[in-house]
């Protein structure tokens, strides 16, 4: 089973995770999240499959996140309406996220990645 692995490649964050799965033998499909990021219904079944609230599926750190004050939509968003701006832009999402279909990963930690892709 291959991961599928969302990543901007500049990403320091996203080179040490993709440095991680080759160092692992796992196997994924890298996927450019900005020139292909995920649709509206892919996003959501991340949201999901990963246990995670859907805020935390936004790059909080980004220029795009400050640029678009993204940080008061939050607070007043439907649900829908977030998922809409994260599908309408790739550098919106905390990056890499990688699932196999069942499990879903968002950012990287070392030891998340070893609990979840390891045995893969």
């Amino acid at each position: 089973m291959s991961l599928t692995f969302y990543q901007y490649p500049k990403c320091g964050t996203c080179q040490k995770a993709k440095k991680w799965l080759e160092n692992h033998d796992v196997p994924f499909d890298s996927v450019h999240i900005v020139e292909n990021p995920p649709s509206k219904e892919e996003i959501k079944e991340l949201v999901s499959k990963s246990g995670l609230e859907l805020k935390k599926f936004f790059n909080t750190s980004g220029m795009k996140y400050r640029e678009l004050g993204v940080k008061d939509k939050i607070k007043s968003a439907s649900e829908e309406e977030l998922l809409e701006l994260l599908a309408s832009d790739g550098m919106l999402l905390k990056r890499p996220i990688a699932t196999d279909g069942k499990s879903v990963t968002v950012g990287f930690k070392e030891d998340t990645y070893q609990q979840t892709w390891a045995s893969k």
